[in-house]
């Protein structure tokens, strides 16, 4: 398959590349390193991104940046900064990607626990975590060709330390646990669905 990864230099994108690079055709994606530089904020990047790769077979998101920060530290322009992060450039990975995909091809989005477990310093990730589930339910009854849409939405992940402290009690996602769930998600044949890990 020709998997185009976003994100692909982040944590969980690292372990995606390492897991399924013998066995797929992988083009990876990042605002700073890998085969093809692009910025899911601004809709022309995104789109020069695709007239480069071409038809492909799966897109898989595990990039959104979000506003970090206390209740107090939030402002309209704070707000929306972090949801043209990972809703809106998310969002804009498949409202443009669809003219590209192949029949039967699929997006795989990432959201979050945050959208049922909030957690103090992430009300704009929880926002924008609730958002995604929402669109991929939405777009999943409109696709036409047979293509899926789903998302990934773990808790804080093992290999991400420096948020532990955020999340008290949280039993962190495994590696290996989240590449089952977009292995689900890009292999299998469900829509429609938000795979929870936790």
């Amino acid at each position: 398959m020709k998997i185009i990864v976003v994100g692909a230099s982040g944590t969980m994108g690292t372990h995606l590349v390492k897991a399924w690079k013998d066995k797929h055709e992988l083009i990876k994606v990042g605002s700073n390193s890998g085969d093809i530089i692009a910025d899911i904020t601004s809709p022309e990047s995104i789109k020069s991104m695709y007239e480069k790769v071409g038809r492909f077979d799966a897109l898989v998101s595990t990039a959104g940046p979000t506003y970090v920060g206390p209740w107090s530290t939030l402002t309209d322009d704070t707000f929306r900064k972090g949801l043209e992060g990972k809703l809106m450039g998310q969002i804009n990975l498949v409202l443009i990607g669809k003219d590209y995909v192949k029949p039967k091809s699929s997006f795989t989005l990432i959201a979050g626990g945050l959208t049922y477990e909030p957690q103090q310093n992430f009300a704009n990730a929880s926002v924008a975590n609730g958002g995604i589930e929402a669109f991929v339910r939405a777009a999943a009854i409109e696709f036409e060709k047979d293509v899926r849409i789903n998302a990934v939405s773990p808790t804080v992940i093992e290999n991400s330390p420096q948020y532990f402290k955020y999340f008290p009690g949280e039993i962190p996602v495994t590696m290996k646990q989240l590449e089952y769930g977009f292995d689900k998600c890009v292999f299998g044949a469900n829509t429609g669905q938000v795979v929870k890990l936790y």
